[in-house]
């Protein structure tokens, strides 16, 4: 059942709205079997060793959760229907929404797979905000058949959490002077950044409010914290003057080569296209974030430039990305002439934890990755890479 609730108040300065999907690979897969509603769903890796990637609120009530091991949430909840979950399924339905929001919106923000931020400040003055919101909201449920909650306030920081309050299905709005009376009571684990460590050792100190955290000296906080103290002081507060970051499909990371000598050397192409998407994906894992379109680009000895570009579902991961880099390079080259650079670009980018280790039933994948990622975390990038990109230097990087 919708829950509405409207804290009323006078105006701010900003306005700002947070869209969040509910349980979004879940809903996703009851659009199209309806069986699955009423019923604990949990998305994941099929095999014992597989992480769960979400959860219905059926099965969240045996106390099954995200990232949770598969093998957990099948005890806890042996009676629930497991289902791998399609990434590029995911990803379709993410960009519906978001093309909604994109028609009506004047700034908004692609925060994730299936989260929004919205700045409508002064449509107020021509529509009003909450049934502004509200009707963007009507028409995405209407249109793609997706529960989705939002939160409405003065930053980012606030809207969200609202948005978590207003689950399942509703809304919320929290006006200025409404802000520290919404916050107070709540807990400290509400505060978007404060991850469990965090929340354990602030809960240690007695600290499970809110309103208490607001109230300690920013000093102390920031001692007890480091830097980031004060970020998480100043969201207790509801402080939060991050921007919202207008959303653009070109949001991208690349990396183009300039040959010293026009090549036609193939093999060695293919071994730098490796090297690239290797290179380019881990950057991706480590910013957390999964890209959703692949660019090649070509530039002959004659200056003729030409790129392909192919859309994928949402991936952070070199053996997703690197045959479609390799396709399209190979449907690029056809006029068999001297090339003088190549690149690779990863756009439409969003935030996001590569779901492979939740929907890849292969557990040796799953390790590799973060074995390897765990080494250049400690020892730098280059510390281990696939033999095939080892060669001698015969080229430059233009990044």
């Amino acid at each position: 059942m919708a829950k509405n609730i409207f804290i009323s108040g006078p105006e701010d300065n900003r306005t700002i709205v947070h869209m969040d999907l509910d349980t979004f690979f879940v809903s996703v897969e009851r659009l199209t079997n309806s069986s699955l509603n009423g019923l604990p769903v949990i998305i994941g890796g099929l095999s014992g060793r597989g992480v769960v990637a979400g959860c219905s609120y059926e099965a969240r009530t045996f106390g099954v959760h995200s990232a949770m091991p598969m093998k957990m949430a099948r005890t806890l909840c042996p009676d629930a229907v497991v289902i791998r979950g399609d990434m590029e399924q995911y990803t379709r339905y993410s960009n519906e929404v978001t093309n909604i929001i994109a028609e009506q919106a004047p700034v908004y923000e692609k925060a994730s797979i299936d989260e929004h931020y919205l700045d409508i400040t002064g449509i107020d003055r021509f529509f009003g905000a909450v049934k502004w919101s509200h009707e963007l909201r009507q028409r995405i449920i209407r249109e793609t058949g997706l529960p989705i909650s939002l939160g409405l306030s003065v930053n980012k920081t606030v809207s969200k959490i609202a948005t978590g309050l207003a689950k399942p299905n509703g809304e919320i709005e929290v006006t200025r002077d409404r802000v520290m009376p919404f916050l107070g009571p709540l807990s400290i684990s509400k505060i978007p950044g404060i991850g469990e460590k965090t929340f354990r050792l602030l809960r240690s100190m007695g600290i499970a409010s809110i309103d208490t955290l607001s109230h300690m000296p920013p000093e102390m906080v920031e001692r007890l914290l480091g830097k980031n103290g004060i970020v998480i002081w100043k969201k207790a507060n509801g402080i939060d003057t991050t921007p919202v970051e207008p959303y653009s499909e070109r949001k991208s990371i690349g990396s183009e080569t300039t040959f010293e000598q026009d090549t036609i050397d193939i093999a060695m192409i293919n071994d730098l296209l490796l090297k690239k998407v290797e290179k380019l994906a881990w950057e991706l894992r480590r910013k957390q974030k999964l890209a959703s379109c692949v660019t090649v680009k070509v530039r002959y000895a004659n200056f003729d430039t030409h790129t392909l570009q192919q859309r994928v579902p949402y991936t952070a991961f070199d053996h997703i990305l690197l045959p479609v880099t390799r396709n399209l390079f190979s449907r690029l080259y056809q006029r068999r002439m001297l090339i003088r650079l190549v690149g690779v670009k990863f756009s439409h980018l969003v935030s996001g934890v590569q779901q492979i280790s939740m929907f890849d039933d292969s557990p040796e994948t799953i390790s590799l990755y973060q074995a390897m990622d765990r080494i250049r975390v400690r020892f730098g990038q280059r510390a281990v890479t696939r033999a095939a990109t080892l060669g001698p230097a015969m080229i430059w990087d233009d990044e």
